[in-house]
Parts: structure tokens; sequence; C-alpha cells
């Protein structure tokens, strides 16, 4: 079986992403409230190879790529030389080979672009996303799940642990990804289905909201520096690795400038806009002060959400989505403390 295989005839947009399984509004809740799982089609994953293949990736990234342990998950990101996010990553070690997951469609056009700084290096950097599917399991009973599917459970966030073939990596406690061979893709699947409820993609991301972990989608591609999506709270930063593009900017940020923007988890009674839909505060006389970074529908209407927004129109009043007329945002707390 293909992973495309599980996706419902006729439900797949041009990036994979899909709404759901069966009922969007019950799997929702699942997610919520039991536990999904869910085929990550709308996710790509790129492999380096060769005995250069993590300094030539250490060199490009946010984060540090050679020193990743092997049984380490780390996020990391690609930015343009003005310090910009083309692309964020979930990054892995795969044997002496490093993965780097990222959306689908965002995966060739940063194959090209990642493969053009190789140069003399001993790397090659191949779309290996058809060799390695992979599933996301999460919610309430997930670990039970992986422990009754006899499938390896990785003691601690941010870690994963491999057998027989099976790659698990643990993203929080609740959360993970199981990464496989083709041919083991329909025995596992039939093994988790059994005890999580099958789910389509915006239940994956639901839980990206939830923990305040940004994606870089093709309508967000060059609007934040990392300190604006918390890319450094949430472990997507080195400030100790050396240079990469646009780390001057970064590195200014962090110790010499003032960020005024900052990401924040919000819902709205609304259908979930696009990322990149502008946001509107009462203190920027029209001009838009943010921008939505992802949105997922609740089950019982509205939507939840990241996006990024003026800290000072966060204090000033409402902040709406669209312009002033448009739904207002309640921003909710996320885990982990913004800072000054």
């Amino acid at each position: 079986m293909m992973l495309d295989d599980l996706i419902p005839s006729g439900t797949a947009a041009d990036d994979s992403q899909f709404p759901a399984m069966q009922d969007a509004a019950a799997e929702m809740r699942a997610a919520r409230e039991g536990t999904v799982l869910v085929p990550l089609t709308h996710l790509a994953r790129l492999r380096a190879d060769g005995e250069d293949a993590a300094s030539f990736l250490h060199n490009l990234m946010t984060n540090d790529v050679k020193g990743l342990p092997a049984d380490g998950v780390r996020s990391a990101g690609f930015c343009t030389a003005k310090g910009r996010l083309l692309a964020t990553f979930t990054m892995w070690r795969d044997g002496d080979a490093t993965v780097l997951q990222l959306p689908r469609a965002l995966a060739e056009a940063m194959r090209k672009k990642l493969s053009m700084y190789i140069l003399r290096a001993k790397a090659t950097l191949t779309d290996a996303t058809a060799a390695m599917p992979a599933l996301g399991l999460a919610g309430r009973d997930a670990e039970a799940a992986l422990q009754a599917a006899g499938l390896p459970v990785p003691a601690a966030p941010m870690t994963q642990a491999a057998a027989d073939g099976v790659r698990v990596l643990r993203l929080a406690n609740d959360r993970f990804e199981i990464v496989l061979p083709a041919d083991r893709l329909d025995a596992v699947w039939s093994a988790l289905s059994s005890r999580a409820t099958p789910a389509g993609t915006p239940a994956w991301r639901w839980f990206d909201i939830r923990d305040g972990l940004v994606s870089v989608w093709p309508g967000t591609q060059e609007e934040f520096v990392p300190q604006m999506v918390n890319f450094e709270l949430t472990g997507g930063v080195s400030f100790k690795k050396g240079c990469y593009p646009g780390q001057e900017i970064v590195a200014r940020t962090q110790y010499l400038g003032k960020l005024k923007r900052r990401m924040y988890r919000a819902s709205a009674d609304c259908p979930p806009p696009a990322a990149g839909t502008p946001v509107h505060g009462v203190d920027t006389n029209g001009q838009a002060c943010g921008l939505v970074v992802d949105a997922v529908a609740l089950p019982d209407g509205g939507c939840d959400l990241l996006a990024v927004v003026q800290m000072s129109s966060t204090e000033a009043g409402e902040v709406r989505i669209g312009g002033l007329e448009g739904p207002v945002l309640r921003f909710t707390a996320l885990p982990y403390a913004l800072g000054e």
C-alpha cells in the first residue's frame, strides 16, 4: 500500500493535504480528547548523504547539524541573506545520513535551493519521501498504541528510536511520528488504526498550533525572522554554531535589537484563514500589524490559529483578521513563555 492510497478519493489538495478521512469534526474532537492517526502526506523528507552531508547542512541551517545526536530530533530553519525564513524543518539522523522534513509544497524548490550550496562537498540531497512514508500518531493514548503495536517508544520529547526498520520520533509527550519502509506501511497502519481514530491533515496541524510550533508555507516564505515565530524559544536556533545565511541579522535581533513582533496562539469565530492572511490592530491606522501563520477549523465552529502580531497591537485593543471589521482574535496561552 502507498501512503497516498490512504487518502479518501478526490479530497487531496495540490500539496497533498486533505480535510478528513471521514468526518472532520469528529476527527478534531478525537485530536483534542482522544488519539488520532494521520497519514503525513503533506510532508516531504529530503535525505542528505555523503561524508560531508552534515557539515554542508550545518553551514546553511539555523541550528547545529554536526552536533545532532544519533537519537536526537531538532528543528531548524533556512533563511535568506536578510534573515527571513524560507523554510523550517524537522531533522534527524538516519544512520550516517541526515533527514530534513518540511511541507511537500516547498520540498522540490528547497531541494534545488540547498543543492546549489553543495559545490565540491561530498554530499547528495535527494527526495526520499516515497521510500520513507510517515504516519503521525498523537493524543491521550498515543504511547500506549505504539506499545501495543510493538513499536519502539522514545524516552523523551525530541528524541527518536528505531527497530526493525521502523523509526519513531517523539515530538512531544503525546505526539509521535512513525517513519517506515513503504512495504511495512499496511501492517503498521492496521495495528495503529485499531487504537486511534484515522484523521485528516488538520488534526495533525492542530497539535502544532497547540504547541506553538511554526511551519513555513508558500504564503509565508520570507515574512519572518526566526524570533518573530518564537523559533529560538522552541529549539530551532543555535547562537553558538557559527555562520549561516542571515546569521548576522538573526544574532543582531537577539542581542542588539528590540523585537516588535511575536507569534501568538488565538481562536476566532470564522473559518480558518489561509497562511499569510493579514491581521489588523486598532493602533496601526488601517495597516496590517501581522500575518496568520497557520489555522485549522474547530469541530463546533470557528478556528484555532497561530499569528505573528505586533506586540504593541496585542496591548492596544482588538486585533482582527483581514481588516478592522473582521473576526476578533481571542489570544490563548502558549505552552512556553514569550519573555521580553
